[in-house]
Order: structure tokens, then sequence, then C-alpha cells
């Protein structure tokens, strides 16, 4: 198992969090955006920079994940794909996308950009808080648990 960032979008709280995760798991951690994100030094965290333009970080990530890798990223067209090829999908609040939810997330994602583009104010997401950061690593935790070694 290796872990894919979409560090593009990565909150910094949940970084040490990985960081300290690849560590004591000994798992790859790769952080993938179009610009150098810092890493401590490890043999277990890499970065992957990427051209600037849209989604250059996810098509990086879609065509490299393996089935069995986890990917963290809050991109729910990415999530999808990464599903289909096989991949464990969770994001940075520490919800998993799964084969079963995935469809509803892309219809109510596609929902929400059509009442967007009609003029509705839909509001933004919470901000990203100390609930959600203990969400992640717990989440985090129970799935490199259980991956198989």
């Amino acid at each position: 198992m290796q872990i894919w960032v979409d560090a593009d979008a990565c909150p910094n709280a949940i970084k040490p969090i990985l960081f300290k995760a690849a560590e004591r798991c000994e798992v790859t951690c790769i952080f993938v955006a179009n610009v150098a994100i810092a890493l401590p030094n490890s043999k277990w965290l890499t970065r992957k920079v990427v051209p600037s333009g849209f989604d250059e970080a996810d098509l990086y990530i879609e065509q490299n994940v393996a089935a069995g890798d986890l990917v963290i990223t809050s991109d729910i067209p990415l999530a999808s794909d990464c599903i289909e090829r096989g991949a464990l999908v969770m994001t940075s609040k520490g919800e998993q996308y799964t084969r079963e939810n995935i469809k509803q997330k892309l219809q109510m994602r596609d929902f929400m950009d059509q009442m967007r583009s009609s003029g509705f104010e839909t509001g933004g997401s919470a901000p990203f808080g100390d609930r959600d950061k203990a969400a992640f690593a717990n989440a985090l935790d129970r799935l490199l648990a259980k991956r198989p070694r």
C-alpha cells in the first residue's frame, strides 16, 4: 500500500498526521501538487511536483494509483476514478468514499454545481477544525490497521 495525497487542497493540519503515520507504519506517502510541498526528511515521504494546470495532480494520481493504495482527497471525480482502480479513498475530514456511496456523492456534486451556475448561493464547506483533524487521524489509523502486510 502507498498513500497518495492530493496535496493541492490538503489542509496543513493533517500533514503531520500523515508524516507520523507513514513513519510508524513504514508506508510510502506521496504528496502530489503543482508546487513543492515542504516535507520532513524521511524515506517514507516523497513529493511529486506536476505541471501547473487544471487537474494535473488529480490526473497524475489517477494514472499511478494501484489497487489497495489509499488516496487522500476531497475531489469527488478523482475519488470515483481511484475507486474504479481498486484504491481506498478518504477525505481530509476522515470520510471514506466507497463504491456504495460515490455515485450519490457525484450526483450531489453535480446538483450543487448546477445550483451555483444558476445563481444560487450554496455556501461553502465548514472550516476545517479540531474535530475534523481527530476524525481524520482516527479513520487513517483504522484503515492502516486493516491493511495487508
